[in-house]
């Protein structure tokens, strides 16, 4: 058994007799450390510096190893190199200090064109509230509104005393004027299909208003609609057509930005009419797209991994 051999038994039997680690958990120590041994190759492990632990976190980064598994790797080796300092005079641990890379933002999840298209465009019973629902899933996807947004949406503009509108329906221009995070106004356009949905609403619509005439989507107790009733009425109406999805509200936005970047590419375009104050904002949906371009490529180029 060479010298490194001998710390790593060494080390181990610590962790299983001081520390009590169980057996699976002393593997995965073994794991992490073999490969910290095989990173540094001819370079002994008590010669390592800070630079050679940044450097392998760089390949293993690289390699395509995430950054929760990176981060554990470093604290196997920090726990090794406090060890060996107290135990064998090391100068100094080459660990501290080395953090792993920083964990990406999950990208946010937009459903497929066609199954966003189904899931807005059906109609579904001839009810209120069916006629209410088409209105707003196709508005959601249709201007890539908020859920909040929609909820806040008058029938009309309205400048009464003591009352603003928060956002409207132009029907006669085909936009949707928005009033948005940190009270930032916006207008985005309203495609044909979610106008048509709106007026089928608004044709009963009135019929249903309880007390406050001004909210554009009601309940069935004929208020203002809340944003958790949006939310449940959407993700029931995806289940009852099986759509493989958590379909919420915000997956709505995601689609409409992705699929408008597919088509057009204009990032500062899709910016605009999600109201995002900085293009960064905005800039994750490019990746949504890349995903998309990698795909095809995956599936077509014959020079591509299958």
């Amino acid at each position: 058994m060479n010298t490194q051999d001998q710390y790593l038994a060494s080390y181990l039997e610590v962790l299983r007799s001081q520390r009590q680690l169980s057996q699976h958990t002393l593997d995965s120590y073994l794991l992490d450390l073999h490969e910290l041994i095989k990173l540094a190759g001819s370079t002994g492990l008590t010669s390592l510096t800070t630079h050679h632990i940044r450097r392998f976190a760089a390949q293993m980064h690289a390699g395509g190893q995430n950054a929760r598994s990176i981060a554990r790797k470093l604290s196997s080796w920090r726990g090794f190199y406090r060890w060996l300092l107290e135990e064998h005079d090391l100068a100094a641990n080459p660990v501290e200090g080395v953090r792993a890379p920083k964990k990406g933002k999950p990208l946010p999840k937009a459903l497929g064109a066609d199954d966003a298209v189904r899931l807005v465009g059906h109609k579904g019973a001839d009810q209120p509230t069916a006629r209410a629902n088409r209105a707003m899933f196709e508005l959601l996807y249709s201007s890539g509104l908020r859920v909040s947004e929609l909820a806040s949406l008058d029938v009309v503009a309205v400048n009464e005393p003591g009352y603003s509108s928060a956002g409207w329906v132009d029907m006669q221009e085909g936009e949707v004027h928005v009033t948005g995070k940190g009270d930032k106004q916006r207008i985005v356009p309203v495609g044909k299909p979610a106008l048509e949905a709106l007026q089928d609403w608004l044709a009963i619509r009135a019929t249903l208003v309880k007390a406050d005439p001004h909210p554009l989507f009601l309940s069935e107790r004929g208020t203002r609609i809340s944003v958790r009733l949006i939310q449940l009425r959407l993700k029931a109406h995806a289940q009852s057509l099986d759509i493989p999805a958590n379909v919420h509200p915000h997956m709505l936005r995601h689609s409409f930005a992705s699929h408008v970047l597919q088509s057009s590419g204009d990032l500062r375009a899709v910016q605009e009419m999600l109201g995002h104050s900085s293009i960064a904002a905005t800039q994750v949906y490019t990746s949504l797209d890349f995903q998309h371009l990698a795909k095809i490529y995956d599936q077509t180029h014959p020079r591509a991994k299958k």
